[in-house]
């Protein structure tokens, strides 16, 4: 792998601690941005046509500036609008499923002996992605059936049993501990069941719909 591919983001990094109150965040992004500007608060004020006063009140969260005071700070500031509101924590959905406790559910496409159970579903976020993750059981009853085709991304991990698992033209022989990733979009599916109970992850992301 060139140095061009390799990963760039470390994914134990973490933000600065966001703020829950709407207005004292965009009173310490105001603040921060305009001390890193080198800006006094006369400075800012004269330029935005806002009073030292108001000014003042804003940066400390003490009022919420309305929409058309919001935009003459960040033309003042020279960023964009939503940069005013970096610090704020939007709510982030979590869900904890205990173990057996996945709902099982039907999908397209499946027949007797295939279990899905979907450990857990976060829809409408700030992300612009859905993920669903599903634990499939392939019993000693399970009948080949017709690959699936959908959008996305899926990601497979073998924990039980061996399977022939199609995607495209290529069928990939999957034992526990093997990874499948995958673009959704070509068909896919269990094909050869060699070693059954089979049990996997599916792990399916796809962008929120519009």
């Amino acid at each position: 792998m060139s140095e061009s591919e390799k990963l760039i983001q470390n994914p134990h990094a973490l933000r600065d601690t966001p703020e829950r109150n709407l207005e004292v965040a965009i009173g310490r992004v105001v603040r921060d941005l305009r001390k890193r500007q080198r800006m006094t608060g006369s400075d800012l004020a004269q330029q935005t046509g806002i009073s030292i006063g108001m000014l003042s009140k804003i940066e400390n969260g003490v009022i919420s500036p309305s929409l058309s005071t919001l935009q003459a700070l960040a033309n003042a500031l020279r960023v964009p609008l939503v940069q005013l509101f970096d610090g704020y924590a939007e709510p982030r959905g979590a869900m904890h499923v205990k173990s057996g406790e996945g709902v099982e559910t039907p999908r397209a496409g499946t027949r007797a002996g295939h279990q899905y159970h979907l450990l857990g579903h976060i829809g409408s976020n700030s992300s612009g992605v859905v993920v669903e993750p599903y634990l499939i059981v392939l019993s000693t009853e399970s009948d080949r059936f017709p690959t699936f085709q959908h959008e996305g991304i899926e990601m497979l991990y073998m924990l039980e049993g061996t399977v022939g698992y199609r995607h495209g033209e290529q069928v990939y022989r999957l034992e526990p501990g093997d990874t499948l990733l995958f673009d959704a979009d070509a068909p896919h599916g269990p094909v050869d069941l060699i070693q059954l109970p089979a049990k996997y992850l599916s792990i399916i992301t796809y962008p929120q719909s519009k």
